[in-house]
């Protein structure tokens, strides 16, 4: 069993803390700036909130850092004042595990690769987890953290997580865009999304037996004059939408020729 502090509160926070206390874990406490967020996750957890990064505990077998990229430099400055010696992580896929030199002697990152809500609680026993750590000591902690909340560990530099990261923006965030401008376009005439439910899931269970570009279908695959000038002047009212339309389109048609 190992004694974790979590420093933030958010929905990778809390679906992390939950898979970790299941696992047996000790939640030690949960730091939020908002006091709130801090005691909703703890008491969740069984731990103590704060939303005062000096009052956390100086010890711990690891301190995990997961908020937003754009506070995690100050975070990290102000966490490990105090406790240089203990080993400290962030969970960010786009940011370096350099941001920890010359504040911790002991870091690394801990990057589970899903997306989470607070809403919906997901299991961790099939999401992947990559791991970096300055040492391999560190790297071993780490190890040992993972195997007990997922079946998929890997090791990987921030180089090619960066790669790992931009990745999943493609297939989760942008994909959902997709699925938002469809609900726009279906609601603007009455249907609900829900008619595309069975189509995405499809698609979805599709690719897990085939390689993305053996899986699509569709007017561009084959560039369908007639259906893509019609689809594009369906949308001649909303140039941004019609743009992405046109270089999805294109894209799908150029990838389509490569693979052929």
């Amino acid at each position: 069993m190992m004694r974790i502090v979590l420093i933030g509160a958010g929905r990778l926070a809390t679906n992390l803390g939950l898979a970790l206390k299941d696992a047996g874990h000790e939640i030690a406490a949960v730091y939020s700036r908002t006091f709130a967020s801090a005691e909703s996750l703890a008491t969740a957890v069984g731990s103590y909130a704060t939303d005062n990064l000096s009052s956390l505990p100086r010890e711990a077998d690891a301190f995990i850092i997961a908020v937003k990229d754009d506070v995690l430099s100050s975070v990290i400055a102000d966490s490990v004042k105090g406790r240089e010696d203990q080993l400290f992580v962030h969970t960010a896929g786009s940011k370096p595990l350099s941001l920890f030199s010359g504040f911790a002697h002991n870091y690394g990152v801990f990057y589970p690769m899903q997306t989470f809500s607070k809403e919906r609680h997901v299991s961790f026993a099939d999401i992947p987890v990559f791991l970096e750590a300055s040492d391999e000591i560190s790297l071993g902690r780490l190890r040992s953290l993972a195997v007990c909340i997922t079946r998929s560990v890997y090791v990987l530099s921030s180089e090619d997580r960066k790669y790992l990261h931009l990745s999943a923006v493609f297939a989760c965030n942008f994909t959902n865009h997709c699925y938002a401008l469809a609900a726009s376009l279906l609601e603007q005439h009455g249907l609900p999304f829900s008619v595309m439910l069975p189509l995405i899931d499809e698609t979805a269970h599709k690719v897990h037996e085939l390689h993305p570009c053996d899986a699509q279908t569709g007017p561009a695959v084959r560039y369908d004059h007639s259906v893509i000038a019609m689809q594009r002047q369906l949308l001649a009212d909303n140039p941004t939408i019609q743009s992405i339309y046109e270089l999805l389109s294109c894209s799908i048609h150029e990838m389509t020729l490569d693979k052929n």
